[in-house]
Formats: structure tokens, C-alpha cells, sequence
């Protein structure tokens, strides 16, 4: 990538992006079908599918920064993800929702303010992690990493739990949230499909097709994107926190605003915060790519992100708890303070970067 010029550079980062952004909702689409015809939704093993392949750009990019030994830009487009897609939820809220209300009062459950916690709780053992010894590591794993992943299937065991049923008053769904049952919108796509003649064998080509393009697409954004950025003068972390971190959250925001245009206002936030205890768990990936521990060489600027990460994600808990009414500029209260936060998150992290 070194040699190409920078126009060649940033025509290669927006391909890859677009492709991204395509095989991205392919990808969702198509993992709905395959989840409701399979019955993958109702098994840990589904679930832990079904959570890898939403998150496939942040896999291979995270892979591709952990073999050329770009840990930093690893690291902050895992930690800056996080905070990216919380904010995706803003989006959600100011343009998805109908009729007009704050995303968290229709979308209230007390699973998801497990869900929630779980994303807090993941966030802080990384933070833990981030103080252990660099050489407290066996057979190229490390403690955090592994406890991490550890957490997040206990984590999914619970959830799978709640999600049947809580003992607290309509299964813990609040009054008067969404009238259809979380997931209805998968159905729906489902029976959509099934009306087009779309059968399972073509939905698993389609859905391998786009897992593909997605993993190549996510390898050339990281690689084109890093040499192009770096040129301009925005360095590793920043780079991974913003920019990429963006480029790989955009599947997130059209696949979000379909599930809340469907009235799924639920599945929309619960594949948010979904998608946020996972991508921790690649840490474990990039220790064994590159052989030695990731976290214990984080630096400030990855703590400062895991704990915007986690900032953003107790507001929306807080959200969920008390259902704002009121609407500012289209959004609930709590949307609009994760957009302020995360804008002075953005410009402490660049004072701190800089």
C-alpha cells in the first residue's frame, strides 16, 4: 500500500467502505432468514453465530492490524467501535423511530438493561486487563482476553435466559413499549424472502458471498485506509477510533433503521449492544495472531475509549430505566447527551492523542 499514491488510496478506502455497507446489509438480511428458518436465535451456538457474523468487517480488520503488527489501530477500532455504534443509536433515534418518541421509552426491557451491563462489564475487565504484567501470558494467551470471552458466553447464557422470560411483571417489558414481540422483524423479513422465492440454499450462498467480500473489504479499508490517514497526519488510534470505526458501522445504521421502520425498536438496540460485548472478545484473536499480549501495551488513549465505551452505553441503561417522553431536536434526552459525550470524548481524545 506503501507505494500507491493517495488518491489511489482513498478510491480504495471508499470502495471498500460501499462494499462494506452492502455486503454489510446483505449479510444481516440474510442471517435473519437463516436464524428464523434454522431456528439458530433459540441456541447459544446460533447465537454466538450469528453475533460473529455481524461483526465480520471488525473481525478481518482486526486480524489484518494484528498480523502486520499494527496493534494500536487493532485496539482503537475495537475500543472506538464500541463507542460508534452507541452513538449509532442517536441515528436510530432521530430518524427511525415512528410514531415520534425517544427510541429508549417504546424499545424499554429490563433485558436490555442486562444487555447493557453486559457491555459494562466486558468494557471494565478490559480495563483491568490493560493492568496486568506484559509477560503474564501462556501458549500466546493472556488472563483478560480469556476471561473476557469467558464473560461474554456466561453472558449470552443469561441473556438466553431472560429472554424467555423474567419474573417481574410482562416478562419485564415496559408498559406501553413496542406492541410486537422483540424480533417480530425478523419474521418478517423471513416471510419476505420466502415470498420472492428466495430458498435456504440461496440465502446461505447470498450470506457466504457477502461474508466474503466482507472480510476482503474489511482487510483493504484497514491496510488503505491506515496508509492514506496517516498521511493526513491522523495517527493509528485516532484513526481506528474515527474514522474506521465509522466506515465499519454503517451496515449497523441501515440494518438498525430497518428493525425500527418495522416497529423492532428492541432487536434494533439489543444488535447494538449485542455487537458491543462482543467485540471485545477479539482481543483474544489478536493476542494469538500476534503472539503476545494485546491490553497490557494499551495505551492511555484505549483506556480513555473504554471508558467513553462505557459512558455512552450507561446512558442508554439509564434511558431504558426512566423512558424519557420529551423529544429535543428528535431525539429522546438520553440520545442527545450520548451525542454531546461522545463529541467531547472525540475532542478529549484528540488533546490526549495530540
Amino acid at each position: 500500500m506503501g507505494s500507491l499514491s493517495s488518491p489511489v488510496l482513498l478510491v480504495l478506502f471508499l470502495v471498500s467502505a460501499a462494499v462494506i455497507w452492502y455486503a454489510g446489509v446483505k449479510l444481516s438480511d440474510t442471517t435473519d432468514v437463516l436464524s428464523e428458518r434454522l431456528h439458530l436465535g433459540s441456541a447459544l451456538g446460533g447465537l454466538i453465530l450469528l453475533a460473529i457474523a455481524s461483526n465480520l468487517p471488525e473481525i478481518a480488520i482486526t486480524a489484518s492490524a494484528a498480523m502486520a503488527g499494527q496493534l494500536d489501530v487493532a485496539v482503537g477500532n475495537i475500543l472506538g467501535g464500541i463507542a460508534v455504534q452507541t452513538v449509532v443509536l442517536v441515528v436510530l433515534d432521530a430518524a427511525g423511530v415512528r410514531p415520534r418518541a425517544p427510541l429508549t421509552r417504546l424499545a424499554a426491557s429490563l433485558v436490555l438493561v442486562l444487555e447493557g451491563a453486559l457491555v459494562v462489564a466486558v468494557l471494565a475487565v478490559v480495563v483491568m486487563g490493560t493492568q496486568l504484567p506484559g509477560d503474564l501470558f501462556f501458549a500466546r494467551l493472556g488472563p483478560a482476553p480469556l476471561v473476557i470471552a469467558a464473560m461474554w458466553v456466561i453472558g449470552l447464557v443469561l441473556l438466553d435466559r431472560a429472554g424467555k422470560g423474567l419474573p417481574w411483571r410482562e416478562g419485564g417489558d415496559a408498559p406501553g413499549a413496542q406492541p410486537e414481540p422483540r424480533g417480530h422483524s425478523k419474521g418478517k423479513k423471513e416471510k419476505a424472502a420466502t415470498d420472492q422465492g428466495v430458498g435456504t440454499a440461496r440465502a446461505a450462498l447470498v450470506f457466504t458471498a457477502a461474508a466474503v467480500a466482507t472480510l476482503v473489504a474489511g482487510v483493504v479499508i484497514e491496510r488503505s485506509g491506515e496508509e492514506f490517514f496517516a498521511r493526513q497526519g491522523l495517527g493509528g488510534v485516532l484513526f481506528g477510533a474515527t474514522v474506521l470505526a465509522v466506515a465499519t458501522s454503517l451496515p449497523e445504521i441501515s440494518t438498525g433503521l430497518t428493525s425500527t421502520k418495522l416497529g423492532d425498536y428492541q432487536l434494533a438496540i439489543s444488535d447494538i449492544f449485542g455487537g458491543n460485548a462482543f467485540l471485545p472478545v477479539l482481543f483474544l484473536m489478536a493476542t494469538v495472531i500476534s503472539g503476545k499480549p494485546v491490553l497490557p501495551g494499551a495505551h492511555g488513549t484505549d483506556i480513555y475509549l473504554t471508558a467513553l465505551g462505557i459512558v455512552l452505553t450507561t446512558v442508554y441503561i439509564a434511558g431504558l430505566i426512566f423512558r424519557p417522553r420529551r423529544q429535543y431536536l428528535r431525539m429522546g434526552v438520553d440520545s442527545l447527551a450520548v451525542l454531546v459525550l461522545y463529541a467531547l470524548g472525540i475532542a478529549g481524545l484528540t488533546a490526549i492523542a495530540g
